[in-house]
């Protein structure tokens, strides 16, 4: 039996208007989903604040119990989920089911949140027990993009819930099944309550209510730089707290001693991975001058080797870019860059949505596609002398959000990355790289540290509150 069903899928009537969510592929409508406005959130923040209550008192083992049956049923409907990524966010099948694995691991991980010690004994002046507690937050608020729509969705989901709290998700409308709907139909079907989990697919009006709404005190925000320095500000003058995880443009450093060989599979990786459409993506390929113009050509032949195309209906490496818009913002990147005289090595090509993989050389502080997050398949390359001047190159610019270096000494990898203040590093590989037990947050321009992942987990979606007991009233001089 299918678990989405058009006709049910969405028990709320939302008053924003209807939104088709359409195959970037095909340009078909693959559903038609209506949209929340900003009284649609004051509701949805208003009963999930009422249906919390109960939640949050719970025995850890039931809460636990409806997190793990939902990780099973991302797998026993695995087929029509990745049918619903491949074909409503452009991905391969592929990156489909990595996402479908990492919605089950976040989900079992979370489980074992719920039974997690959740405070500590303190030692006090005064004869009385005197302890810590982490207690649910009440309300969280999700907003989550349309490039990794699951994933990006059920990291905070799954965690929030699992520690007591309810949740309000606006997932981007251009995902709005796999990344919101999919995820409603999923814990309704694994037991949790009603009331606990509202998805309310919007646009900025939504998110802009779910933010300033009085019952939803923390926000976790996955998206543009531009967009989360707004939704920090907002939350900043309201005294809420906002996990920002924002852009990047991420570099992967190639050492003298690199493996030619090896290396390019996993730089190709890092840039053109779901049409480098991932806030990970390698953004900036920084190698050593002596392996400079080898890499570039081999790098380019391996672009333009990889098939780009139809992920639903055909094999393929690519698939399309998610719309018209994202796809002028990369060919205006990589035009003016040229005009500014960087050479292209490969790609700089589109047929409709499907955008070639694109190798740049020659660029430098002022090319565009170098200096800019492209969220494309765009490869820019760039040489260096020595290990100072490459660790001043990838600690250059506003973001810092992951690392990659590529050495066949390991200690001078790690060595090289103490020197670049990124919050992920890799030593020999590249910089898209993402697991439910880690923690996952940038620095800087790509946001406010790592709010996912464990213990990050606990901080993120729980307060701290101290207490004392006493056996007897305390006195007192006065």
């Amino acid at each position: 039996m299918p678990l989405l069903d058009p006709q049910t899928w969405q028990s709320r009537t939302l008053a924003g208007g209807e939104y088709a969510v359409t195959e970037p592929a095909t340009g078909e409508t693959l559903a038609t989903v209506t949209l929340a406005a900003a009284e649609d959130v004051a509701t949805a923040a208003w009963d999930a604040r009422a249906a919390q209550a109960e939640w949050a008192k719970a025995p850890h083992f039931v809460r636990a119990a409806v997190l793990r049956k939902a990780g099973d049923l991302f797998a026993a409907h695995a087929d029509e989920l990745r049918e619903w990524i491949v074909r409503e966010s452009g991905s391969i099948p592929g990156k489909a089911d990595f996402e479908l694995h990492v919605a089950a691991q976040e989900c079992y991980e979370a489980a074992a949140l719920a039974s997690r010690p959740s405070g500590q004994i303190l030692p006090s002046e005064a004869p009385r027990l005197s302890y810590t507690r982490r207690v649910p937050v009440g309300v969280v608020g999700v907003i989550s993009p349309f490039n990794a729509p699951l994933i990006l969705s059920i990291r905070s989901v799954a965690p929030a819930l699992a520690l007591g709290n309810a949740v309000v998700l606006k997932p981007d409308p251009r995902t709005a099944v796999c990344g919101g709907l999919a995820l409603a139909a999923v814990f309704a079907e694994a037991g949790l309550p009603e009331g606990l989990l509202h998805v309310l697919p919007g646009g900025p009006e939504a998110g802009q209510a779910l933010v300033a709404d009085p019952n939803v005190p923390v926000i976790s925000f996955t998206g543009s730089t531009a967009a989360g320095r707004a939704v920090g500000e907002a939350a900043g003058r309201l005294l809420k707290r906002a996990h920002l995880e924002l852009g990047g443009n991420s570099a992967l450093i190639v050492l003298e001693d690199a493996d030619i060989d090896a290396v390019i599979s996993t730089a190709a990786w890092g840039s053109f991975f779901h049409q480098g459409q991932i806030c990970m993506t390698t953004g900036r390929h920084l190698v050593h001058v002596s392996l400079y113009e080898e890499y570039v050509e081999r790098l380019a032949a391996k672009a333009d080797s990889l098939a780009v195309g139809d992920p639903h209906r055909e094999q393929v490496h690519l698939g399309p870019i998610i719309d018209s818009a994202q796809l002028a913002k990369i060919q205006g990147l990589v035009e003016s860059s040229t005009a500014r005289g960087a050479k292209l090595a490969a790609g700089g090509t589109h047929q409709g949505l499907f955008y070639r993989p694109t190798v740049l050389a020659g660029v430098d502080d002022a090319t565009p596609a170098y200096a800019e997050e492209v969220f494309g398949p765009v490869a820019p390359v760039r040489s260096f002398a020595d290990a100072d001047e490459a660790a001043a190159l990838a600690a250059a610019g506003p973001y810092g959000l992951a690392l990659g270096i590529v050495t066949r000494d390991t200690a001078r990898g790690l060595d090289l990355a103490e020197r670049i203040p990124t919050g992920i590093a890799h030593i020999n590989d590249q910089t898209v790289n993402d697991e439910a037990v880690a923690p996952f947050g940038g620095i800087a321009a790509s946001g406010t540290g790592a709010r996912f992942g464990g213990e990050a987990n606990l901080e993120a979606f729980t307060d701290l509150r101290w207490t004392t007991v006493r056996g007897d009233v305390a006195p007192y001089p006065f």
